[in-house]
């Protein structure tokens, strides 16, 4: 009989034998700790706790070094076994005595029938059927070589380590299943967090990776049967009668689930009450049919996974309801059990040492090998083939599995079980590093597809642009830019984004119809969707049904919806990343598909005196008094570090800081200019390239015929004052001092760094501002040159401005036009590079004015310029725009 039934009579015997439950407690003297079979839950606590903290705290140091969470979980329970902590004279007595073992592996056998069942959600069996030809080939390589390589080792193995009375036979099927295994889930999350699943490498090691889970949990489920049954022909009955049932849940029982999901409504608003109950009876009906029949408990659960229907994100659903349990309590319980009987003592030969890195070697030659010659003989090259081959010796829990399973049936001893332990943590920990070195991001080839057709596509897909035609996607003649890459990540930022790419749409009148439909100008709005990568199972489903998702993710479906009411093209992507790559990912983005302008929304945070409503919009929330957090001081962080507002701005700001493309920021006030009627623009010029690139993009706005705009030269000061002033002065006085030389910020969020500009680079700049504005505000036209340009600059009326306070004179004239027009929008540059005139003492001065609190990060996101409009409580539209840097020192 298996383990699973076996834990489960030992756990009802001791519950029949139950001492009198003591009344006292710890007050009355009474050990805590203590094991009691009237009272397990005490120490069960206190071993849940011991199991959760290991695992936590080694899984923060790994997860630095980019390894999955399953090696911190299986070394945990190595420490807390006899290896390291069970050398503690007492520990293993006081904190995992023997009698408290069947709890604990109750708990952990419930555990892992609950990942299996995990993990079947995790696997689309659409991923193997679009890539068939490819995933049998590459995962029945990956199986056979390792498998006789495995049989092979078994032979040294068992004359060396195994008693002569084990069945040779059983111990050489054993060896070959864990050879031949590959860890899935492991795999599909080092493939998400190294972004390697939009890529042909990805894809093809996805779909075979799944082919390989198959065959392999169909093998363990042989190897099972051979070692409970009594003779060959019992065995051949447990394996058929696996093979029916399986058959069974595969086609009549799926299709009812499917019947049943619909009729009570769960592919619509996620699974109901009724349906989960339905499918956990099922789970564990599954199981316990599969353990009476002589077939593992976990094999039925894991079929059940895969039945569950996929329609309306039913299996993404299930897995969000369960994860969180499992993840965090029930694996760690289960690899601390297997570090419970994991012993590296016992590897105390040189003999066993020499074995154990044959074990690994051989291992790692017979996948790697395989994967690798059946990947190139697809088509694919070496490079890719080799990462293929690298990323398939991944081990993780599924062998950990293979081997707790031997052990228990016996066929393992504890030394060779510790030998293979040891081989699987070290296969696993190789992986990350070998592939990053292998297959590194600028020599990957992105495919949107997997198949032949797509193993040899060039790096860039055909949304993409060359660097020939990257050359000429802004003509000379006029500043139009017409590809954009739209960032979508929360609904509260869908009115901005909206807005600001109405904005920018070119004009489907006076001529312009062209630019929207034909040319090498065609309109191109590629909607970049960002999802967040946890640690959650969810997490890792979502990120292999990319396809489904862009497709039925509402965020998508609305952009989507106003794309077709606008009359613009919108192609999706997604991306499924960890947060701290969200803005690394914008910015790969936008150079791959070839984007001239980056569009974001950001939502300021609420500005105003500490304890009193905020001055910020009626949009914002009040600001209150924060509560002082004592940690907060321990860790030296901000109170407000962690708010929402905070997290954001610090993505805009690190997209500001990777992105090599323009960026334009929709600075939501609440007024969401771009939906219909007249409207007036309001830019104010003070110079630098950031400046320069708003001009051409207020020209852009005004080549719609409802568009007008107000463009004013500022200069600080009186012009005779000005020119009574040496140049030398006046360069010093442009020198940034916010920023002054490179610095890093003192909080774990990354910020933009800028070098000290020299003299040479701000004279180039103060004369790419005066030849920028002149070729606009000044024109020069040949009769009939340039008709859609002049048109557009008809529309704007430039003056000039010398004023010792720029910043009020600015806000001022915005209330001015304000009363003549209704929809106002206020375009600036961020300024913060090479900026002509510094405004920080006004600034503060505006920020004393309106007793505004906690303007630092707004002006650190948006610039001087824009904030002064944000801290003075203007409700118009504020879009503020940042120019590509060319120097990878400059932002």
């Amino acid at each position: 009989m298996s383990e699973f039934s076996e834990t489960t009579i030992k756990v009802l015997q001791s519950i029949t034998k139950r001492e009198v439950a003591g009344q006292g407690g710890l007050l009355d003297g009474q050990d805590p700790s203590a094991y009691n079979t009237a009272d397990p839950l005490r120490l069960w606590i206190i071993q849940i706790s011991v199991i959760i903290l290991m695992a936590q705290t080694l899984s923060l140091g790994l997860g630095r070094i980019r390894q999955p969470k399953v090696i911190a979980e299986v070394l945990g329970g190595i420490l807390l076994g006899p290896t390291a902590f069970g050398r503690i004279p007492g520990f293993t007595n006081h904190v995992f005595p023997a009698n408290s073992i069947p709890y604990l592996s109750l708990t952990a056998n419930i555990g892992l029938c609950l990942f299996l069942f995990i993990i079947g959600l995790e696997i689309d069996p659409s991923i193997i059927r679009r890539n068939a030809r490819l995933s049998v080939v590459v995962s029945l390589s990956g199986v056979v070589l390792p498998f006789a390589i495995g049989c092979g080792i078994s032979v040294p193995l068992y004359h060396n380590f195994i008693a002569a009375s084990a069945n040779f036979h059983y111990f050489m099927l054993f060896v070959g299943v864990s050879y031949s295994i590959t860890a899935f889930p492991v795999l599909c999350r080092i493939l998400t967090e190294l972004k390697l699943l939009d890529t042909t490498v990805g894809l093809i090691v996805l779909s075979a990776g799944v082919a390989n889970d198959v065959i392999g949990w169909t093998l363990l489920a042989l190897a099972v049967a051979f070692v409970n049954a009594t003779s060959g022909l019992t065995a051949l009955w447990t394996f058929l009668t696996c093979v029916a049932f399986t058959l069974f849940l595969l086609f009549p029982v799926k299709w009812v689930l499917l019947w049943l999901a619909r009729k009570s409504g769960s592919t619509v608003n996620g699974p109901t009450m009724p349906f989960m109950t339905v499918i956990m009876l099922l789970l564990w009906g599954s199981s316990f049919f599969t353990d009476i029949v002589g077939v593992n408990a976990i094999f039925g659960a894991f079929i059940v996974g895969v039945i569950v229907p996929r329609e309306g994100g039913v299996a993404l659903a299930m897995a969000e309801k369960l994860e969180d349990m499992v993840g965090i309590v029930f694996l760690p319980i289960y690899f601390t059990i297997s570090g419970l009987k994991t012993n590296l003592g016992l590897i105390n030969t040189g003999t066993a040492w020499g074995f154990v890195f044959a074990i690994a070697v051989l291992d790692f030659t017979g996948k790697f090998t395989g994967c690798s010659l059946s990947s190139r003989a697809l088509g694919f090259s070496w490079r890719e083939a080799t990462t293929v081959g690298s990323l398939m010796t991944c081990k993780g829990l599924v062998e950990l599995i293979v081997l707790n399973v031997g052990l228990s049936a016996g066929i393992l001893t504890q030394q060779i079980f510790s030998m293979f332990v040891l081989e699987a943590l070290i296969l696993t920990f190789m992986t990350t590093p070998v592939v990053s070195v292998l297959y590194p991001p600028e020599r990957r080839t992105h495919a949107p597809g997997a198949g032949p057709a797509h193993i040899s596509a060039p790096k860039g897909d055909s949304k993409g642009a060359t660097e020939d035609d990257q050359s000429s996607l802004v003509m000379e003649d006029q500043p139009w830019r017409s590809r954009f890459t739209v960032v979508l990540d929360r609904f509260e930022h869908m009115p901005g984004i909206m807005a600001l790419t109405k904005l920018v749409l070119p004009p489907t009148t006076d001529g312009l119809t062209s630019i929207r439909t034909s040319g090498k100008l065609a309109l191109s709005i590629d909607a970049l969707r960002l999802m967040e990568l946890s640690d959650r199972t969810s997490a890792v489903i979502k990120s292999s049904m990319t396809e489904t998702l862009i497709r039925t993710d509402p965020l998508m479906g609305v952009f989507r919806m106003f794309g077709e009411q606008s009359d613009m093209p919108v192609s999706a992507s997604l991306a499924v990343v960890p947060h701290n790559d969200w803005s690394q990912s914008v910015a790969n983005h936008a150079k791959t598909h070839g984007s001239q302008l980056v569009l974001i929304p950001w939502l300021p945070p609420s500005l105003g005196p500490t304890g009193e409503s905020t001055e910020a919009g009626p949009s914002q929330p009040r600001a209150t008094k924060a509560e002082h957090n004592p940690f907060d001081t321990f860790f030296g962080i901000s109170s407000k570090d962690n708010s929402g507002s905070t997290i954001h701005s610090h993505f805009v700001r690190s997209i500001l800081m990777h992105s090599k493309t323009d960026v334009a920021i929709f600075v939501d006030t609440g007024d969401h200019a771009g939906t219909s009627g007249p409207q007036h623009i309001l830019f104010p010029f003070f110079g630098g390239p950031d400046d320069r690139l708003a001009l051409e993009f207020v020209v852009q706005l005004c080549a719609n015929s409802r568009m007008t705009a107000t463009a004013i030269k500022v200069a600080k000061g009186p012009v005779e004052e000005l020119l009574a002033r040496p140049h030398s002065a006046l360069l010093d006085e442009k020198v940034d001092l916010e920023n002054g030389p490179a610095v890093s910020s003192i909080i774990a969020f990354p910020d933009t760094i800028y070098g000290q500009p020299n003299t040479e680079f701000r004279l180039q700049s103060e004369t790419a501002d005066s030849i920028t504005w002149s070729r606009y505000a000044s024109p020069v036209f040949e009769k009939d040159d340039h008709p859609q340009l002049r048109t557009a600059l008809s529309r704007v009326e430039f003056t000039e401005l010398s004023t010792p306070t720029p910043l009020h004179a600015i806000t001022q004239r915005t209330k001015t036009l304000r009363e003549t027009h209704r929809r106002l929008l206020v375009v600036t540059g961020r300024s913060k590079r090479l900026v002509a005139e510094t405004h920080q003492q006004e600034l503060k001065q505006i920020v004393e004015e309106h007793g505004s609190t906690g303007y630092d990060l707004v002006k650190k996101t948006i610039g001087d310029v824009a904030t002064s409009f944000v801290i003075s409580g203007s409700q118009n539209a504020l879009v503020v725009v940042q120019a590509a840097s060319e120097s990878s020192d400059e932002v």
